[in-house]
């Protein structure tokens, strides 16, 4: 049952809470989000460009004197998770597998929200490479941006067909890195998002596959995480957070306005439109970007933990249940 936010606020404080520092001390809220652009305006995607361009978190915290600052990192998860262990960020919106690292390497991060869920992951090569499938790539180069969301999904891609890392030599390249080394002949394959259709579209590789055509293996979560610090200090404004987000939710999973997103990150991200489109045909936003930590969600986060143990990714596991601040998932949240 779902329960109210004034609800969500005594069990997200707490009194063990009580005493502590509130929004009327806070003056400003840092966010961080990985850099998605190709241009020098920064994307996000999903759910940060739409709560950054209708300043949806700006207008919910302007009569409390709280600014809202916007960090891009083109770094992506890795640098993101360096911020948090330098206290430089309060909130993060990560995919999967940099969330789950900083989490198992020590760093005091509560898990908030979803923000994404069975985002495809494509596979690019060279053309005219003749390579159809994982199997026609053991033994050759594939980049892939490690301590991201593509590595796991990569590695859950792999082991759906029976492979791992060790059946191919995987070079670390970032995102933009990769794509310019692929178009340049310098390595076999990449793995990565939708970004890699520009490449396509200029005869400089061929997209044989997506996590799609492997019943969804490899397909990438992404959530919303909050330093322990902070969000034990200011749960009311954690709470005020989700609220807030969840005016950008249900426009973003309102299907009537899949082309207004797609035209709002094409522009911000420096893409074609028809990138983004031809990502999006077949999918609805309804079901790509629920916010709620239900159990489908949490029981896919718990499988992408364990496997990023089992592939020697994070030392040990943990369980996501731990993970989730107290009170979010009975708010269905």
């Amino acid at each position: 049952m779902k329960l109210p936010f004034k609800r969500l606020i005594t069990l997200v404080a707490g009194t063990a809470l009580a005493g502590l520092v509130h929004a009327a001390d806070l003056k400003e809220i840092r966010i961080a989000v990985p850099d998605l652009s190709a241009g020098s305006q920064h994307s996000g995607g999903g759910v940060t460009d739409v709560l950054r361009t209708q300043q949806i978190y700006e207008k919910a915290f302007a009569d409390q004197g709280i600014k809202i600052q916007w960090n891009y990192f083109k770094g992506a998860g890795p640098v993101i998770n360096e911020a948090f262990a330098n206290g430089q960020v309060d909130l993060a919106y990560l995919g999967d597998l940099a969330a789950i690292i900083g989490r198992a390497n020590g760093l005091d991060t509560r898990l908030l929200s979803a923000t994404a869920r069975g985002v495809k992951q494509y596979l690019g090569v060279v053309p005219g490479s003749g390579i159809k499938t994982l199997q026609d790539l053991k033994g050759k180069r594939i980049a892939v941006f490690r301590g991201t969301a593509s590595q796991l999904s990569f590695d859950s891609a792999l082991a759906s067909q029976g492979l791992s890392e060790k059946d191919f030599k995987v070079i670390n390249l970032d995102y933009s890195a990769a794509s310019a080394a692929l178009a340049a002949k310098q390595i076999d394959a990449t793995w990565g998002s939708s970004s890699l259709s520009a490449l396509q579209a200029k005869g400089l590789a061929d997209l044989p596959l997506t996590t799609k055509d492997l019943g969804g293996a490899g397909s990438i979560q992404a959530v919303l995480v909050g330093s322990g610090k902070f969000v034990d200090a200011h749960p009311e404004v954690i709470a005020q957070v989700l609220k807030a987000q969840q005016q950008a939710v249900q426009w973003l999973t309102d299907d009537n306005n899949k082309q207004a997103y797609i035209d709002l990150v094409s522009g911000l991200a420096s893409y074609p439109p028809v990138i983004l489109g031809n990502d999006l045909k077949n999918e609805k936003l309804s079901e790509l970007f629920p916010s709620t930590l239900d159990p489908e969600f949490l029981g896919k986060l718990q499988d992408s933990v364990d496997l990023a143990a089992k592939e020697r990714l994070i030392r040990k596991p943990f369980k996501v249940s731990e993970w989730v601040v107290p009170g979010l998932q009975a708010a269905g949240l």
